[in-house]
């Protein structure tokens, strides 16, 4: 965009029959967040749920979305995996960015970490060209998230693309694809049940525990976690048994 152009043909565009975007939402964020993905296909949004391996929302092939609530945001600053998983999504979608959503002024009633840390990390963020949007409530998240997909995809004719991201083959990163597979939990969760418990052999056997080792571990997490690792297997079969005349 050039110095003497408007923001009037990004903001004021009328919407046309048939200019609907689409957005592909991780699948683990779709389950947290259905308010969102309900009020998007409201909004007429062709919704495409997967398994994303980086960042919450595709817009287009060149901008993906992490969102965070603010009390998200502020305990994942006590963990280096935001600032890694923000920067590699970077490396795959130029034009990344995080939406912070929630009610800021919060985090002046935390008692384990400044607000200093929080605008510090804030800034880090920014000036290494990750931008920052704020949303007070999920329903702000969605008009966003609609209005910067329909900017991506109708004004600036780009497709919903994901990508693959280059995988990282150690025995740390073969731990946290291990907890992350398991229901509800994805790779943050992952992380943290690792710093928890070191080994996942050992947090498999305390998973009892989880609720007051890990923060956003509850009960319902928990039991279906329990679910998939103590029901017998069971496969499906799709052919009927041929009866005598």
């Amino acid at each position: 965009m050039s110095g003497t152009e408007t923001l009037v043909p990004f903001i004021g565009e009328k919407k046309k029959p048939g200019d609907e975007p689409t957005i592909i939402v991780d699948s683990r964020e779709a389950s947290s967040a259905a308010k969102i993905v309900k009020g998007l296909v409201e909004k007429g949004v062709n919704v495409k749920t997967q398994m994303l391996e980086k960042g919450d929302y595709i817009l287009s092939d060149q901008c993906a979305v992490e969102r965070k609530t603010v009390n998200d945001f502020v305990y994942t600053l006590t963990r280096r995996y935001l600032f890694e998983q923000l920067f590699r999504l970077k490396e795959v979608y130029p034009k990344s960015l995080i939406v912070l959503e929630g009610y800021m002024p919060i985090i002046y009633k935390y008692s384990s970490i400044s607000p200093a840390s929080v605008w510090g990390a804030m800034f880090n963020l920014a000036k290494n060209g990750i931008a920052i949007v704020s949303t007070s409530s999920y329903k702000e998240t969605i008009d966003f998230l609609y209005t910067a997909a329909r900017q991506e995809q109708i004004v600036e004719k780009r497709s919903a693309v994901v990508h693959a991201f280059k995988k990282c083959e150690t025995l740390s990163d073969a731990q946290v694809y291990f907890i992350a597979s398991l229901p509800s939990i994805g790779r943050e969760k992952a992380t943290a049940i690792l710093e928890s418990y070191q080994t996942p052999m050992n947090a498999l056997i305390n998973i009892d525990d989880w609720e007051k080792a890990v923060h956003g571990l509850g009960p319902v997490i928990t039991n279906r976690v329990k679910d998939v690792l103590s029901t017998p297997h069971k496969e499906k079969c799709d052919e009927t048994k041929e009866t005598k005349p």
